[in-house]
């Protein structure tokens, strides 16, 4: 679902609902209790396929970005540090190509594919396809080894049994009003999703991630340690690169996420001047007039164009951009960093669910 957010979900002091918004407050509360009830509807009704392969599903309770490509990613070095091959599967959202398909570079793929499968086909072999059931069959039917299907979205999809589920929530703007879409975020009631996953990581806005789960300070992640049942992880995103250029650069930072803002901050953080800064709706293809005008920005501000590697992988691939702009444009590549308690943890759970895939609980051999 394409939303631009309104602020006032996130309930930011400076981000109240408008006077529309609050006369038709009861309006979206039944919309919200109607669009609820038929996504927990939709997921009781379906019989979900069973694949062969352990299924490890990143999701969100939210509408938009809470940094689901960056975790899945890292569950792929994981396995592959350990000799393990994963195959992606993803919807290929912001793409135009309904699968399934393999993911392939090349002219205009960004378009085709969506921007996130072209980051994740950069480090594992990676499926589009809409239909997730049919694109877990086509990965059954490849011929390739297969250690684990990660799924990058797909919490609230029925199609597929997943092996293991987990939630991705932004710590510093955690679950939003707590209301459903339209009249908040969320995209089913908190209860219901809760009962879908496994464990939930956190990802702090700036904090460093203590061992110590007491040192949290009070926020999503702690109330989160208290109310959930499964394992809470706290992550928080690093630089993936050498950012000694940054300090006291001009920069023009943009970005088309779902939240550039902390984008924004997060270059500042690492010592960059944003002398100018654009945000664009999440997943959105630069016109050549937007480049042009980020350009102008640029020159008129002696400044270096900035953006995230999700952004960057748009531009690389789009033909109708001004000659040269990607390559005028620096990206900013960050991954997510665990402490090493819950690095530890987070391991353990995926080792888990491979196992008990392979070796079903009253089959399993005994322990030596």
């Amino acid at each position: 679902m394409r939303l631009n957010e309104p602020g006032w979900w996130y309930g930011g002091a400076d981000e109240r609902p408008g006077l529309a918004a609050r006369a038709l407050a009861p309006l979206l509360r039944s919309l919200s209790r109607l669009y609820g009830r038929r996504v927990e509807a939709r997921f009781h009704r379906r019989q979900p396929y069973r694949s062969r392969y352990p299924v490890i599903c990143v999701g969100n309770f939210v509408a938009g970005g809470t940094g689901k490509t960056p975790l899945a990613l890292l569950i792929a070095r994981l396995l592959i540090a350990r000799n393990g091959r994963p195959v992606f599967l993803s919807r290929g959202y912001g793409g135009h190509e309904r699968g399934p398909a393999w993911v392939r570079e090349g002219a205009n793929a960004a378009w085709r594919f969506g921007d996130e499968p072209l980051l994740l086909a950069r480090v594992a072999p990676t499926l589009v396809a809409r239909d997730r059931k049919a694109g877990v069959q086509m990965i059954e039917d490849s011929g390739r080894e297969v250690t684990a299907v990660i799924m990058d979205d797909g919490l609230q999809n029925p199609g597929l049994v997943k092996d293991l589920s987990i939630a991705v929530i932004d710590g510093a703007r955690g679950l939003g009003n707590g209301e459903v879409i339209p009249a908040g975020p969320l995209r089913a009631p908190i209860a219901f999703q809760l009962g879908l996953v496994d464990a939930i990581v956190v990802r702090e806005a700036h904090a460093a991630v203590s061992d110590a789960p007491g040192d949290e300070p009070p926020g999503v992640l702690s109330d989160l340690r208290h109310g959930f049942h499964g394992p809470v992880l706290a992550v928080h995103a690093v630089a993936d690169c050498d950012t000694a250029w940054l300090a006291g650069a001009a920069v023009v930072a943009f970005a088309g996420i779902a939240n550039p803002a902390r984008f924004f901050t997060l270059v500042e953080s690492l010592g960059g001047r944003v002398v100018g800064h654009v945000a664009f709706p999440d997943h959105h293809v630069l016109t050549r007039a937007d480049a042009e005008h980020l350009s102008g920005l640029a020159e008129t501000h002696t400044a270096q164009l900035i953006t995230t590697e999700k952004d960057w992988v748009r531009l690389e691939s789009d033909e109708r951009l001004p000659d040269g702009f990607a390559e005028r444009v620096r990206t900013l590549p960050i991954r997510l960093e665990l402490a090493e308690r819950d690095l530890g943890r987070l391991a353990s759970l995926i080792e888990a669910a491979i196992l008990n895939k392979i070796y079903p609980r009253r089959t399993r051999p005994p322990q030596i």
